[in-house]
Protein backbone atom coordinates (compact mmCIF):
# COMPACT_ATOMS: atom_id res chain seq x y z
CA UNK A 1 0.00 0.00 0.00
CA UNK A 2 1.16 3.56 -0.69
CA UNK A 3 2.61 5.39 2.31
CA UNK A 4 2.76 9.09 1.52
CA UNK A 5 1.81 10.22 5.04
CA UNK A 6 3.69 7.82 7.35
CA UNK A 7 7.31 8.76 6.40
CA UNK A 8 6.80 12.53 6.87
CA UNK A 9 5.09 11.89 10.22
CA UNK A 10 8.06 9.78 11.32
CA UNK A 11 10.46 12.51 10.23
CA UNK A 12 8.47 15.11 12.18
CA UNK A 13 8.43 12.88 15.26
CA UNK A 14 12.19 12.36 15.08
CA UNK A 15 12.70 16.11 14.80
CA UNK A 16 10.51 16.64 17.87
CA UNK A 17 12.44 13.99 19.81
CA UNK A 18 15.73 15.65 18.84
CA UNK A 19 14.39 18.98 20.11
CA UNK A 20 13.48 17.28 23.38
CA UNK A 21 16.93 15.71 23.59
CA UNK A 22 15.47 12.23 23.97
CA UNK A 23 17.94 9.38 24.20
CA UNK A 24 16.68 6.04 22.87
CA UNK A 25 17.97 2.82 24.40
CA UNK A 26 17.05 -0.07 22.08
CA UNK A 27 17.39 -3.80 22.63
CA UNK A 28 16.21 -6.76 20.55
CA UNK A 29 14.86 -4.76 17.63
CA UNK A 30 16.28 -7.43 15.32
CA UNK A 31 13.38 -9.61 16.53
CA UNK A 32 10.94 -7.61 14.40
CA UNK A 33 10.48 -9.59 11.14
CA UNK A 34 11.84 -7.88 8.04
CA UNK A 35 9.00 -9.23 5.92
CA UNK A 36 5.57 -10.82 6.27
CA UNK A 37 2.76 -10.26 8.72
CA UNK A 38 3.21 -10.02 12.47
CA UNK A 39 1.33 -8.75 15.52
CA UNK A 40 3.48 -6.31 17.48
CA UNK A 41 2.21 -6.44 21.07
CA UNK A 42 3.16 -3.46 23.25
CA UNK A 43 2.63 -2.35 26.82
CA UNK A 44 0.91 0.98 27.45
CA UNK A 45 2.40 3.56 29.83
CA UNK A 46 2.03 6.83 27.91
CA UNK A 47 0.15 8.69 25.20
CA UNK A 48 3.26 8.44 23.00
CA UNK A 49 3.49 4.65 22.97
CA UNK A 50 2.13 4.42 19.41
CA UNK A 51 5.14 6.37 18.21
CA UNK A 52 7.71 4.67 20.43
CA UNK A 53 6.53 1.12 19.74
CA UNK A 54 6.47 1.95 16.05
CA UNK A 55 10.10 3.09 16.23
CA UNK A 56 11.06 -0.39 17.45
CA UNK A 57 10.19 -1.69 13.97
CA UNK A 58 12.25 0.86 12.05
CA UNK A 59 15.58 -1.03 12.20
CA UNK A 60 13.75 -3.80 10.28
CA UNK A 61 12.45 -1.17 7.82
CA UNK A 62 8.83 -1.88 8.75
CA UNK A 63 5.82 0.33 9.38
CA UNK A 64 3.29 -0.68 12.04
CA UNK A 65 -0.48 -0.33 11.55
CA UNK A 66 -1.80 0.24 15.05
CA UNK A 67 -5.27 -0.61 16.26
CA UNK A 68 -6.55 2.51 18.04
CA UNK A 69 -9.83 3.70 19.47
CA UNK A 70 -12.18 5.14 16.89
CA UNK A 71 -12.48 8.53 18.60
CA UNK A 72 -8.91 9.41 17.56
CA UNK A 73 -9.90 9.00 13.92
CA UNK A 74 -12.66 11.59 14.42
CA UNK A 75 -10.22 14.26 15.63
CA UNK A 76 -9.87 17.03 13.00
CA UNK A 77 -6.05 16.88 13.03
CA UNK A 78 -5.16 13.38 14.26
CA UNK A 79 -7.90 11.68 12.25
CA UNK A 80 -6.55 12.40 8.74
CA UNK A 81 -3.05 11.45 9.89
CA UNK A 82 -4.24 8.17 11.38
CA UNK A 83 -6.10 7.28 8.21
CA UNK A 84 -3.17 8.35 6.06
CA UNK A 85 -0.89 6.01 8.01
CA UNK A 86 -3.41 3.18 7.51
CA UNK A 87 -3.95 2.60 11.22
CA UNK A 88 -7.04 0.59 12.16
CA UNK A 89 -9.97 2.19 14.06
CA UNK A 90 -11.47 0.14 16.87
CA UNK A 91 -15.14 0.56 17.67
CA UNK A 92 -15.63 -1.21 21.00
CA UNK A 93 -19.34 -1.54 20.29
CA UNK A 94 -18.70 -3.24 16.95
CA UNK A 95 -15.36 -4.96 17.23
CA UNK A 96 -15.93 -7.49 14.44
CA UNK A 97 -15.18 -4.99 11.67
CA UNK A 98 -11.95 -3.88 13.37
CA UNK A 99 -10.88 -7.49 13.80
CA UNK A 100 -11.61 -8.21 10.14
CA UNK A 101 -9.61 -5.16 9.03
CA UNK A 102 -6.63 -6.27 11.16
CA UNK A 103 -6.82 -9.78 9.69
CA UNK A 104 -6.77 -8.37 6.16
CA UNK A 105 -3.71 -6.30 6.96
CA UNK A 106 -1.88 -9.28 8.49
CA UNK A 107 -2.69 -11.53 5.55
CA UNK A 108 -1.39 -8.80 3.24
CA UNK A 109 1.96 -9.00 5.03
CA UNK A 110 1.60 -5.96 7.30
CA UNK A 111 2.65 -5.59 10.94
CA UNK A 112 -0.36 -4.76 13.13
CA UNK A 113 0.26 -3.10 16.48
CA UNK A 114 -1.92 -4.00 19.46
CA UNK A 115 -2.04 -2.77 23.06
CA UNK A 116 -3.59 -5.77 24.85
CA UNK A 117 -4.12 -3.79 28.06
CA UNK A 118 -6.47 -1.55 26.01
CA UNK A 119 -5.78 1.55 28.14
CA UNK A 120 -2.77 3.16 29.81
CA UNK A 121 -1.60 1.47 32.99
CA UNK A 122 -1.47 4.06 35.77
CA UNK A 123 0.66 1.58 37.74
CA UNK A 124 3.18 1.41 34.87
CA UNK A 125 3.05 -2.37 35.22
CA UNK A 126 1.25 -4.82 32.97
CA UNK A 127 -2.49 -5.03 33.50
CA UNK A 128 -4.45 -8.09 32.43
CA UNK A 129 -4.30 -8.75 28.69
CA UNK A 130 -7.25 -9.12 26.37
CA UNK A 131 -6.82 -12.11 24.04
CA UNK A 132 -7.47 -10.29 20.75
CA UNK A 133 -3.80 -9.99 19.77
CA UNK A 134 -3.26 -13.72 20.22
CA UNK A 135 -6.43 -14.60 18.32
CA UNK A 136 -5.31 -12.41 15.41
CA UNK A 137 -1.94 -14.15 15.27
CA UNK A 138 -3.51 -17.60 15.49
CA UNK A 139 -6.09 -16.87 12.80
CA UNK A 140 -3.59 -15.38 10.35
CA UNK A 141 -0.64 -17.67 11.08
CA UNK A 142 1.76 -14.86 11.97
CA UNK A 143 4.13 -14.40 14.95
CA UNK A 144 3.54 -12.31 18.05
CA UNK A 145 6.32 -9.80 18.75
CA UNK A 146 6.41 -8.74 22.44
CA UNK A 147 7.53 -5.11 22.78
CA UNK A 148 8.16 -2.96 25.84
CA UNK A 149 8.38 0.83 25.89
CA UNK A 150 9.56 2.63 29.01
CA UNK A 151 10.14 6.26 29.88
CA UNK A 152 7.32 7.77 27.86
CA UNK A 153 5.27 8.12 31.03
CA UNK A 154 7.73 10.81 32.15
CA UNK A 155 6.72 12.95 29.14
CA UNK A 156 2.96 12.50 28.71
CA UNK A 157 0.70 10.08 30.53
CA UNK A 158 -2.66 9.76 32.19
CA UNK A 159 -3.18 11.78 35.37
CA UNK A 160 0.04 13.80 35.18
CA UNK A 161 1.01 17.09 33.49
CA UNK A 162 3.19 17.05 30.40
CA UNK A 163 6.90 17.37 31.04
CA UNK A 164 8.82 18.55 27.99
CA UNK A 165 12.14 19.11 29.75
CA UNK A 166 15.08 17.84 27.72
CA UNK A 167 17.29 14.81 28.20
CA UNK A 168 15.00 11.93 29.12
CA UNK A 169 15.66 8.32 28.09
CA UNK A 170 13.10 6.15 26.30
CA UNK A 171 13.79 2.41 26.31
CA UNK A 172 12.53 0.05 23.61
CA UNK A 173 12.88 -3.68 24.26
CA UNK A 174 11.72 -6.32 21.78
CA UNK A 175 11.57 -9.98 22.77
CA UNK A 176 11.77 -13.13 20.71
CA UNK A 177 8.57 -13.77 18.72
CA UNK A 178 6.00 -16.33 19.78
CA UNK A 179 4.58 -18.58 17.06
CA UNK A 180 1.12 -19.76 18.13
CA UNK A 181 -0.81 -22.20 15.98
CA UNK A 182 -4.53 -22.61 15.42
CA UNK A 183 -4.45 -25.67 17.68
CA UNK A 184 -3.22 -23.69 20.69
CA UNK A 185 -5.44 -22.39 23.46
CA UNK A 186 -5.73 -18.61 23.09
CA UNK A 187 -5.97 -18.00 26.83
CA UNK A 188 -2.87 -20.08 27.50
CA UNK A 189 -0.89 -18.26 24.82
CA UNK A 190 -2.09 -14.92 26.21
CA UNK A 191 -0.85 -15.94 29.67
CA UNK A 192 2.52 -16.93 28.19
CA UNK A 193 2.74 -13.63 26.33
CA UNK A 194 1.96 -11.72 29.52
CA UNK A 195 4.65 -13.65 31.42
CA UNK A 196 7.27 -12.99 28.76
CA UNK A 197 6.44 -9.31 28.60
CA UNK A 198 6.56 -9.07 32.40
CA UNK A 199 10.12 -10.42 32.27
CA UNK A 200 11.02 -7.97 29.50
CA UNK A 201 9.54 -5.10 31.51
CA UNK A 202 11.52 -6.07 34.60
CA UNK A 203 14.73 -6.18 32.57
CA UNK A 204 13.95 -2.85 30.93
CA UNK A 205 13.31 -1.14 34.26
CA UNK A 206 16.49 -2.63 35.75
CA UNK A 207 18.56 -1.36 32.81
CA UNK A 208 16.95 2.07 32.64
CA UNK A 209 19.72 4.63 33.25
CA UNK A 210 17.70 7.64 34.51
CA UNK A 211 16.97 7.92 38.23
CA UNK A 212 14.48 10.09 40.14
CA UNK A 213 15.79 13.51 41.13
CA UNK A 214 14.13 13.32 44.54
CA UNK A 215 11.22 11.66 46.36
CA UNK A 216 8.69 13.80 44.47
CA UNK A 217 10.08 12.42 41.22
CA UNK A 218 9.37 8.78 42.04
CA UNK A 219 5.82 8.92 40.67
CA UNK A 220 6.83 7.29 37.36
CA UNK A 221 8.31 4.20 39.04
CA UNK A 222 6.06 1.24 39.99
CA UNK A 223 5.35 0.79 43.68
CA UNK A 224 7.09 -2.57 43.92
CA UNK A 225 10.28 -0.98 42.58
CA UNK A 226 10.28 1.64 45.32
CA UNK A 227 8.31 4.24 43.40
CA UNK A 228 5.13 6.07 44.31
CA UNK A 229 2.98 5.03 41.35
CA UNK A 230 -0.26 3.34 42.41
CA UNK A 231 -0.34 -0.43 42.66
CA UNK A 232 -2.27 -2.34 40.03
CA UNK A 233 -5.19 -2.63 42.44
CA UNK A 234 -5.12 1.09 43.27
CA UNK A 235 -4.83 1.95 39.56
CA UNK A 236 -7.87 -0.23 38.76
CA UNK A 237 -9.87 1.68 41.37
CA UNK A 238 -8.77 5.02 39.85
CA UNK A 239 -9.81 3.81 36.38
CA UNK A 240 -13.29 3.08 37.67
CA UNK A 241 -13.60 6.62 39.03
CA UNK A 242 -12.48 8.26 35.81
Amino acid sequence: MADRVYPPVIAAARAMFATLGLHFLESGTENVPTSGGAVLVANHVSYLDFIFAGLAAHPSHRLVRFMAKESIFKHPIAGPLMRGMHHIPVDREAGASSYAAALRALRAGEIVGVFPEATISRAFELKDFKSGAVRLAMSSGVPLVPTITWGGQRIMTKGHPRDLHRGKTVSLTVGEPLHPSRRDDADEVTAELHARMSTLLERTIADYPDKPKDDDDKWWIPARYGGTAPTLEEAAALDKKH
